[in-house]
């Protein structure tokens, strides 16, 4: 398994570094400077083979990797020899200078791009646009859209992913095909592009399995039809059945895991639950009412200091209410505890069939400038699986539009995220180091293909727009280096060049241990 995982994160993060190294390689060959070293991975080497004035070489530590150019330490840029400074980097113009340096990052956007464009014009498997629980209050409700529909289409174009929604949504939405319940249905509609696209992202599919539990937290499986179970519903899409008078829960046997497919059920001793209900909340007041609650209100694990172990709330136990009001799923705990501003809070769990009355002290903290108020627990929740689609082919020229509109918004969003961290609106802890990429390049890669090529795109969008920051020791660095020079009439002194890089190479190490850090936090 651990070989596997390595295996995955050198095929993931390999070719990353290949191109990127190679667009160094490919713009110095183009300017006649002789390249002395081409290497994929840091450290010692374990293989090297020298073709012409190259040696080529892969090394042990495959984070990243190098391209050696004759002549390329300013400081003794005055003894290489006359002969030999029309191979040597510092003796270039600015402007050879400028393109060998952004040759790397120019090669990770060009990856991206060839990435995109092979998914796109071969079909690509990912999940279908699947709307997420959305109030009645809501733009996408009123317009006749519905928790769960599956979108096909928008003005009569079929989508498969939110850039494709972003592209045919720009301007005017008139039309919508959803699909439900096995049923094809066109509405007519009247949206902004842009409106339209950031609703469908407010509301992920994070819909619930229909799991609901009794005091003792023994587990049911609901249903509206007598005996017989849907375990592919979900309790939000099983809401808008609103003409339903009544309910069945079943009996799941034993101990098993309800995330097992094979689940066992007891058909035979089912509870009727009258209902009457018009929406997701008032049905689960009904099941409340009964004495029964959606599985996500259970404990499934609890951290060891945390508020919730100091009063001693314990695994499987179930969260019923805060400071008096009822709690009718997981998320609806973690609003509430939000809105609280009482430094204790009175909370009423079920322990072993016991109502139980406690009072804890939330954690508070910062989070992208909000406050946060944490019990320290984690819920027993069950999501639905999402389902593939396979696309069709986008044809030629469809694939370059998209390759490119994918592209340059991968960018745009890899800015947009650096900002949010420097501007404090994002955690310095979101900061993932080699371990966060193994461990999304491996969950990727076990998804499908092109999740895993396609975060293979976005990653590589990422390393070209770090590597042109201007901070010495970087490609952007460089390139600023180049522009003070063109301003200046001449390179800056050694003194300056020296302390910039120190500089660098400080911040560079501060990010490197900091996302470390914070992959052996959350990892161990």
């Amino acid at each position: 398994m651990l070989l596997e995982k390595i295996a995955i994160f050198i095929l993931f993060l390999g070719p990353l570094v290949f191109f990127h190294e190679l667009g160094h390689f490919l713009f110095a060959r183009l300017f006649g400077v002789r390249v002395e070293v081409f290497s994929i991975g840091f450290g010692p080497k374990l293989f090297k083979k020298k073709f012409g004035d190259t040696e080529y070489a892969l090394s042990a530590i495959p984070l990243g990797g190098y391209v050696k150019m004759y002549g390329d330490d300013p400081f003794t840029k005055d003894d290489i020899p006359e002969s030999e400074r029309h191979h040597s980097f510092t003796h270039q113009g600015k402007f050879a200078r400028f393109w060998i340096v952004l040759g790397g990052p120019l090669a990770n956007f060009i990856l991206a791009f060839c990435i995109f464009f092979s998914l796109l014009i071969s079909g690509e498997r990912i999940p279908e646009i699947k709307l997420g629980a959305f109030p009645a209050e809501s733009s996408l409700y009123k317009a006749g859209l519905r928790t769960g529909d599956i979108l096909l289409k928008v003005n009569d174009t079929e989508v498969y992913n939110p850039t494709d929604l972003m592209v045919e949504g720009k301007g005017e939405i008139k039309s919508i095909t959803v699909k439900r319940a096995d049923q094809s249905i066109a509405l007519p509609v009247d949206f902004k592009g842009d409106k339209f696209f950031e609703d469908v992202l407010k509301y992920p599919p994070f819909l619930r399995k229909p799991f609901f539990i009794d005091s003792n937290s023994r587990r049911y499986v609901m249903s509206f039809e007598k005996d017989k179970v849907n375990l592919k519903d979900s309790i939000e899409e099983m809401s808008l059945k609103t003409n339903s008078k009544s309910a069945y829960l079943y009996p799941v046997l034993s101990d098993q895991d309800i995330a097992n497919e094979n689940l066992k059920i007891d058909m035979k001793s089912g509870i009727e639950i009258p209902l009457n209900f018009t929406n997701l909340k008032s049905m689960l007041v009904g099941f409340d009412t009964k004495g029964f609650k959606t599985i996500d209100l259970m404990v499934r694990s609890v951290n060891m200091n945390s508020p919730a172990d100091k009063i001693g709330i314990r695994e499987n136990d179930v969260f019923v209410s805060l400071e008096g009001e009822k709690v009718y799923s997981f998320e609806d705990l973690r609003t509430k505890l939000q809105t609280i501003e009482k430094k204790e809070v009175n909370v009423e769990i079920w322990n072993n069939g016991q109502l139980k009355k406690l009072v804890v002290t939330p954690d508070v903290t910062m989070q992208e400038g909000k406050t946060l108020r944490l019990l320290g627990v984690y819920s027993y929740i069950e999501i639905q699986k999402i389902n593939f689609v396979h696309t069709k082919s986008k044809g030629l020229f469809g694939s370059i539009k998209y390759s490119s509109i994918r592209t340059w918004d991968s960018v745009k969003k890899t800015i947009d995220g650096f900002v949010k961290l420097l501007t404090n609106q994002i955690s310095l802890k979101t900061i993932g180091g080699p371990l966060a990429i193994g461990k999304v390049a491996h969950d990727s890669f076990n998804t499908s293909l092109s999740y895993f090529f396609q975060l293979m795109a976005l990653i590589s969008v990422n390393l070209g727009v770090i590597n042109l920051f201007p901070i010495p020791v970087l490609d952007g660095g460089h390139i600023l280096f180049i522009a003070l020079e063109l301003i200046n009439g001449g390179p800056l002194s050694r003194r300056k060049m020296e302390i910039a890089q120190q500089v660098g190479l400080s911040i560079l190490l501060m990010l490197m241990v900091g996302a470390i850090f914070n992959d052996v936090s959350r990892f161990f």
